[in-house]
């Protein structure tokens, strides 16, 4: 029998577009995404589609589309749950803040916390999938939950990860490189693959679905995500020499890339990489490779956090630096604060470490994003625990209007490649700054050699 009702239970930057796309291509099915979190389940119910909680280009056009048809948002977990063939977990797994594995292991207890409130409530057969990104071999760990403390009904647990870039996730839904389903290698764990590989087929040719082993799906997530990571570490790692040799890494990274066994994506040098993926998944394949005492293989993954922290850390250092060593009481501009261009995510977004730092060092800092509202802004500051909330608000100004930031500034740091500040009148901002006037693009975006002539003292990745 087909699946006919899929629940998926989290309804974040994974289960949200995701269902969304899957009831706009399978009409058939009925899609609940369920949530605890009843402002942001209302936010997916709003009328106006500009006000979805999530900001991902042609999401308003998907949601529109299947909403209220086959797509529903609902804060009635249990409901859901009962009625469903096919459950999604697509719950949050922060690194842990305590106990063994802190800063590196995946927090699990959301997971376990939705595996037995399905076990509570089920009274027929389900098929689990996971959607989360989890360590390798959490399918056990869900499989003996379910059995041993359900209704007495059978439980097939399937992982299929997601492989979303923020800011192109629909294209990256509709458009799928590959989707991978893991799976026992019994008549249940295969039949169970098939129900799911069978929704995905109405819209992605069979060479795009590919079949592991559950351990093999697990584990193929967090890799992925790790080869992603490195490659903009090593870009960085070479910026940094390109700056004391004068070689310019825009133009070794398009020789290298050129190369067809190398490739050019991944390879633009930036402030640093963000997000709620790499650095979870990075640590989070660091501390399994420790737990199984492989001490060499951990070091060698940690590496690529510790180059991606100091890029970071050498960024803001680089203002300090250039503005005379001293930034205190100097009006500085962010523009960007959400991690990458496209989205309204912030996670471990490069732009908090860097005003963070500035902050440190008494500027006055100036945040102008397109999409992040001034309470995300802030919300991320006191994150960080560095200094009091007041202290945060006194320090830091976010303005809803790019020209009310420039406005006797000293600096302006690029720390989000949005398309919108290539088009900027760079000579008006340049009359309305302090002289001399700097610009730092921590994301090579901007024409430097253009702004030179304006008259900016500039400074960009791996090009001083």
């Amino acid at each position: 029998m087909s699946v006919k009702n899929i629940c998926c239970i989290g309804a974040g930057y994974v289960g949200g577009p995701t269902m969304s796309v899957i009831a706009q291509k399978c009409p058939h099915i009925n899609v609940t995404v369920v949530d605890l979190n009843k402002e942001r389940i209302a936010a997916w119910n709003d009328e106006d589609l500009n006000k979805l909680p999530i900001y991902e280009p042609g999401l308003d056009a998907v949601v529109g589309e299947a909403r209220g048809r086959n797509l529903f948002f609902s804060t009635e977990v249990d409901k859901a749950i009962d009625e469903a063939d096919m459950i999604f977990i697509s719950v949050n797994t922060p690194t842990k803040t305590y106990g063994v594995g802190k800063g590196m292991a995946a927090d699990l207890k959301f997971i376990e916390l939705c595996a037995r409130q399905i076990a509570r409530v089920a009274t027929t057969n389900k098929i689990i999938v996971e959607k989360s990104t989890l360590p390798v071999r959490t399918a056990e760990a869900l499989k003996r939950i379910l059995e041993n403390t359900g209704n007495g009904v059978q439980f097939d647990i399937l992982s299929n990860p997601e492989f979303l870039a923020e800011g192109t996730a629909i294209e990256d839904l509709q458009n799928a490189d590959r989707v991978l389903v893991g799976r026992e290698n019994t008549e249940r764990g295969i039949a169970a693959a098939k129900k799911l590989t069978d929704i995905y087929a109405n819209w992605l040719t069979p060479e795009r679905i590919l079949t592991t082993n559950v351990w093999s799906s697990e584990l193929s997530k967090l890799t992925a995500n790790a080869f992603l990571a490195q490659r903009v570490s090593s870009i960085n790692a070479l910026s940094e020499l390109c700056e004391v040799t004068e070689a310019d890494v825009n133009e070794v990274a398009r020789a290298i890339g050129s190369d067809s066994r190398i490739g050019p994506k991944f390879l633009k040098a930036s402030v640093g990489f963000g997000g709620s993926c790499f650095q979870k998944d990075i640590l989070n394949l660091v501390y399994i490779a420790k737990t199984y005492g492989l001490d060499e293989v951990a070091d060698y993954w940690e590496q690529v956090i510790i180059m991606n922290d100091h890029q970071k850390r050498r960024f803001a250092k680089k203002i300090v630096e250039t503005l005379f060593n001293t930034v205190s009481g100097k009006k500085i501009v962010l523009l960007g604060w959400a991690f990458k261009k496209d989205t309204n995510d912030t996670r471990e977004s490069p732009a908090i470490y860097v005003a963070d730092y500035l902050l440190s060092e008494q500027a006055e800092v100036v945040v102008y994003d397109p999409k992040v509202p001034s309470e995300k802004v802030y919300a991320d500051l006191d994150y960080l625990n560095t200094r009091s909330e007041s202290e945060n608000k006194s320090l830091v100004t976010v303005v809803s209007n790019p020209a009310e930031a420039f406005k006797d500034s000293h600096a302006i740091a690029v720390c989000t490649e949005w398309d919108e500040f290539k088009s900027y009148d760079w000579n008006s901002i340049y009359d309305d700054m302090l002289k001399p006037a700097f610009v730092f693009d921590g994301r090579a975006i901007l024409d430097i050699d253009n702004l030179k002539s304006i008259g900016f003292d500039c400074y960009s990745v791996g090009k001083g």
